[in-house]
């Protein structure tokens, strides 16, 4: 039934007054937009497993909710997506796709193509061209198969049929790559790099298209009009580049930090040019998307303001009116429409054609680049990548009319199966080689070298933000020995990668190694203590300092630290804590925890990390009275014994060797029951099994400070420290405010002095009891706390304790039983 515009309403008068708000323009599309999000979040909360990217959800969504699945039911139909309320539906997500396509702009960094050469070239032209004759040959199938397809113009039914089956979806494509971890791998910048090539010229030749396409199957412009539209177009992009690009780059530098002006008149300004864009490419006879894509690439990638302007419109873009776009996409395919062998069979036909063109055209060029056998064809699936690009495309020849129902909704399918297949294809065939190297230096404690000769320190910090900067170089400063070792220093930013496609901008700003880390930092007094602290670095001989970027999800990014550790040949990573202290006026303590999930990072690093792992609490570690010469910290080593407190006495021991640390080890000794004999500590209980006495005794712990106090002797304030209330005692020191750094082990082989605190629950378990203890905010503690855990002691103490449980009463009869397996063990 045919429905009068110009009568519908906006809204309504509620239903009090007989009104039914699905009557109305405005309450049905809030319906429409709600049940269109909620079920797309469904799907892609069940996808998510398969690792799946979102857009695929929503077209499902939009297919599932369309006339393919429920809407058979014509009264669901009728009443929920009314055939009126399309245009509503789509005029508000094109306003959507518009500024999507900005920030597809926005994102892509044209450097990146001439930084990765000719390889990425060769592969994007292999991608483009051979998939586009293809697509030029399905088209001619199509045409003489499918009712109707024979109608539209010749020349814009091969364009768009060529651009359908060539075009490689950049945004999905940086997201699978962020989720495979191949970002910053060579696979993963030649792949980012030849899709943008390939996305620029797919959005060349859809214009083209766009230009030669009429107003319906049996309209046709004149060669003439064709002309003028791309001289036109051409025009366009030339003044956009000539004279607005270097306006944005002036009004970008208008918005540094450096300026203390109000920024929100040039956001919006920018915002406004991008309508103005996208109305002039309309204007001409080219789709408006168009001018949005080309006022993204003027936008300065350098800088704050390209982050401004993403984290202004993107969560409101990407995840409200985009998904409206693809939803309606699916609205708009009808898979009855592919009825019969003859149809399916064309389906088979365009996925096999735009795989094959694909993959095979990639996969020869890069093996005649020299690339792998494995990596070329990774490359050849991730080019494959087709997603919400195509879906635009397909949406544009539909409503140009160059496509009908039965080739939209063939073409929907395709870009369906070849996004779903990329992730599952590229983890098949190609998995990054995890180099498993021959590596001694795994601990603190194996850089004890007894010739006397020039170890080598490294160390991996990594870094949350701009916040853990100054505490983290303070502490890696202060393990700096001035003898003989050589500090490597690994700097990792840890970027969460979540829903939102703004976190890939820092895939441009990072090579494999990372560009240099103060480059990415926002300019002004941060920026100026960091660049300080690295350029005194750097002029220091033995001190190397190499940053990178890891971008992943919470739930991995322990994968890329602990990989990280693994290739680089790290003896210790050092972890910020996820609750960080800071202190006000009047000593006011306040606490920003940057969330539950960056604490969860932590602790998969601490179970799995190939090294020495140290988590530091700061409460003003990095304060900017450490970086002058003539200052000093002091650092109190805290010692009950275990292989946890050994490396944490090892680290006291390097630290004692700068001019400007004064370290104090602290050993805690039970007050009754314990007597000195040489370096053995006995038991109390002399009827406890030999093994039990052997574990009592600690000999390891006594040579370790034996060894230490040899060394250290002049160096280091020694104390004993005999205690009955082991809380108090502890907590005393961290209020007394005499250290500026505490440092303590984990100590996951608790002993006998701190059992009494096993029953306690800790808060932070990551910690350790100790740690947990002097992390706690509830007691007022001034010093900041680093919990040292020593690689490789848990499987030895979990050794220990199955030892003891099931074996201790079985020795209590043979004095040399097990002893030989506990000194292996230790």
């Amino acid at each position: 039934m045919a429905v009068n515009m110009t009568s519908i309403k906006t809204s309504s008068n509620g239903a009090w007054q007989g009104d039914n708000p699905l009557d109305f323009s405005f309450p049905l599309l809030i319906a429409q937009t709600t049940l269109i999000l909620a079920f797309t979040r469904f799907l892609a909360f069940l996808l998510k497993p398969l690792r799946q990217p979102k857009v695929i959800a929503e077209i499902l969504g939009g297919i599932l909710l369309g006339p393919s699945a429920l809407g058979r039911n014509e009264d669901y139909l009728n009443r929920i997506f009314p055939s009126w309320s399309m245009p509503v539906l789509e005029s508000v997500a094109s306003m959507g796709l518009l500024f999507f396509l900005f920030l597809v702009g926005l994102e892509l960094d044209l450097t990146s193509i001439r930084r990765t050469g000719r390889k990425a070239f060769g592969i994007a032209l292999s991608g483009i061209s051979i998939p586009f004759i293809s697509g030029i040959g399905v088209a001619f199938v199509i045409r003489k198969t499918v009712d109707g397809a024979d109608k539209v113009g010749f020349g814009q039914f091969l364009v768009f049929m060529g651009v359908a089956l060539s075009i490689t979806a950049f945004p999905v494509l940086a997201r699978i790559l962020a989720e495979l971890k191949l970002l910053t791998t060579p696979v993963g910048e030649i792949a980012m790099a030849a899709a943008a090539f390939n996305d620029m010229v797919a959005w060349i030749l859809l214009a083209l298209a766009v230009a030669l396409a009429g107003d319906g199957p049996g309209e046709h412009k004149s060669p003439l009009i064709s002309v003028w539209v791309l001289l036109s177009g051409v025009a366009f992009v030339t003044f956009m580049m000539i004279v607005i690009r270097p306006a944005m780059k002036w009004v970008a530098r208008r918005c540094s930090t450096e300026r203390d002006v109000v920024d929100e008149a040039y956001i919006c300004l920018t915002l406004t040019g991008v309508m103005i864009s996208g109305f002039i490419t309309d204007l001409i006879g080219i789709h408006s998307i168009f001018g949005a894509f080309i006022f993204g690439l003027t936008i300065p990638k350098e800088g704050e303001f390209a982050e401004r302007l993403i984290e202004r419109i993107e969560d409101f873009v990407s995840g409200l009116l985009l998904p409206l776009y693809f939803a309606s996409s699916g609205l708009k395919t009808n898979v009855a429409q592919i009825s019969g062998g003859r149809a399916w069979g064309l389906v088979v036909l365009v996925i096999t054609t735009a795989c094959a063109g694909k993959i095979i055209g990639t996969f020869t060029v890069a093996l005649m680049l020299g690339m792998a056998v494995r990596e070329s064809l990774a490359l050849g699936f991730l080019m494959n990548t087709k997603g919400l690009v195509e879906l635009i495309v397909l949406n544009i020849g539909k409503e140009k009319k160059v496509l009908n129902d039965e080739v939209f909704a063939i073409l929907v399918l395709m870009a369906l199966f070849t996004t779903f297949i990329t992730t599952p294809s590229v983890m098949a065939v190609y998995k990054p080689a995890r180099r498993s190297s021959a590596i001694t230096h795994r601990k603190l404690r194996d850089l004890t070298n007894p010739n006397g000769t020039k170890d080598e320190l490294r160390i991996l910090a990594c870094l949350y933000g701009l916040d853990n900067v100054p505490s983290i170089i303070t502490l890696i400063e202060s393990t700096r020995s001035t003898k003989k070792s050589q500090l490597n220093l690994f700097i990792m930013h840890l970027v969460e990668l979540t829903e939102r496609s703004s976190s890939i901008i820092m895939v441009h700003r990072a090579r494999r190694n990372g560009l240099p880390f103060i480059n990415r930092l926002r300019r002004g007094e941060w920026h100026d203590r960091v660049a300080g602290a690295f350029q005194a670095y750097s002029q220091l001989g033995r001190v190397s300092v190499r940053p990178t970027t890891a971008i992943s999800a919470l739930s991995t990014m322990h994968e890329d630290i602990c990989h990280v550790a693994e290739t680089k040949r790290v003896t210790m990573i050092v972890l910020p804590f996820h609750k960080q202290h800071r202190r006000g006026e009047g000593d006011q303590e306040t606490i920003e925890n940057v969330g539950h999930g960056w604490q969860l990072v932590n602790q998969r690093v601490l179970k799995d990390a190939p090294c020495s792992v140290a988590v530091l609490v700061d409460r003003g570690f990095g304060n900017p009275r450490h970086y002058t010469a003539t200052s000093t910290q002091s650092v109190c080593i805290l010692f009950f014994g275990g292989a946890d407190d050994r490396e944490a006495l090892e680290l006291g021991g390097r630290m004692a060797e700068h001019p400007a640390v004064r370290v104090a080890v602290v050993r805690f000794v039970e007050e009754e029951g314990c007597e000195r004999n040489g370096a053995i500590l006995k038991p109390e209980k002399e009827k406890a099994s030999p093994l039990t006495r052997k574990i009592m005794t600690l000999e390891l712990d006594e040579a370790a400070m034996a060894e230490f106090r040899r060394k250290r002797d002049g160096m280091v304030e020694y104390k004993e420290k005999t205690t009955s209330n082991l809380v108090e005692d502890v907590l005393g020191l961290g209020q007394c405010g005499d250290y500026n750094l505490i440092v303590v082990g984990k100590g996951r082989f608790p002993s006998p002095m701190t059992a009494e605190l096993a029953d306690h629950q800790p808060e932070h378990p990551e910690l350790g009891h100790i740690g947990d203890l002097l992390a706690s905010s509830d007691h007022s503690i001034l010093s900041s706390v680093l919990v040292i855990q020593q690689h490789d002691s848990a499987r030895t103490e979990e050794t220990l304790t199955k030892v003891v449980r099931n074996d201790c009463d079985k020795l209590k009869g043979d004095g040399n039983a097990g002893v030989g397996e506990i000194s292996k063990a230790v």
